[in-house]
């Protein structure tokens, strides 16, 4: 007579599960992020000729060089900026691109607009075009704040901050654009006086600003 524990000895074993294949693992990544890296996929132990072979299935779709997404990936009206900093890791979004991104003003930018070290090399990213402008590390550092958009870490400049830069490059977005982000920002109360005025002074455009701060806050 068979005991039970030699009833259940006796029974064949379930097939132990396959682990799940490059593409599975792949397509994993991809649903936690928008925008995917070739590297990420390497560093999870996965071969990079499976991102080709999915291209050309029509599984994942090539976004620009060494980034990749789902052909149906849901994505916010910031997505350029997402694209641009997960290709360029130091780069800081400023001036108009701030600005759009903070909905303070009425610019429209096309370009995407970056800070970047004096010393940091020019990206070469064909699209989505790219403006850079370079800052001191004093300056980049002042006002960084982190946003996860679509699933990449995007820094973009505070309000007070990108009103300040602004002003010190007025020569590149116009000094109305300075003007009309500083009065909208201050009806919205996107930022503090003492904030504005510090980034003004680390900006050296506290002198330049003065008058237009004077007029709304005093």
């Amino acid at each position: 007579m068979h005991s039970f524990s030699n009833t259940l000895t006796g029974m064949p074993r379930r097939p132990p599960r396959p682990p799940p294949s490059y593409e599975q693992a792949v397509l994993a990544l991809a649903q936690r992020r928008s925008l995917l890296r070739a590297r990420d996929v390497v560093e999870e132990g996965i071969p990079s000729m499976v991102l080709s072979r999915m291209v050309r299935a029509d599984k994942l779709e090539r976004v620009g060089h060494g980034i990749y997404s789902l052909p149906d990936r849901d994505v916010t009206e910031h997505v350029s900026l997402a694209e641009v900093c997960i290709r360029v890791p130091q780069a800081v979004v400023c001036l108009v691109s701030a600005l759009r991104f903070h909905e303070v003003g009425s610019q429209q930018p096309f370009e995407v607009w970056i800070a970047l070290p004096s010393n940091a090399p020019a990206p070469r990213i064909a699209s989505p075009a790219v403006r850079v402008t370079r800052m001191s590390a004093d300056a980049l550092s002042q006002g960084v704040i982190e946003y996860d958009v679509d699933g990449v870490r995007v820094p973009v400049f505070s309000v007070a901050k990108t009103i300040a830069d602004c002003f010190k490059f007025r020569n590149k977005v116009g000094l109305d654009v300075g003007i009309e982000a500083l009065r909208d920002g201050w009806t919205q109360k996107a930022f503090t006086a003492d904030d504005l005025w510090n980034c003004a002074v680390v900006d050296r455009v506290s002198n330049v600003m003065r008058p237009y701060m004077e007029s709304l806050i005093v």
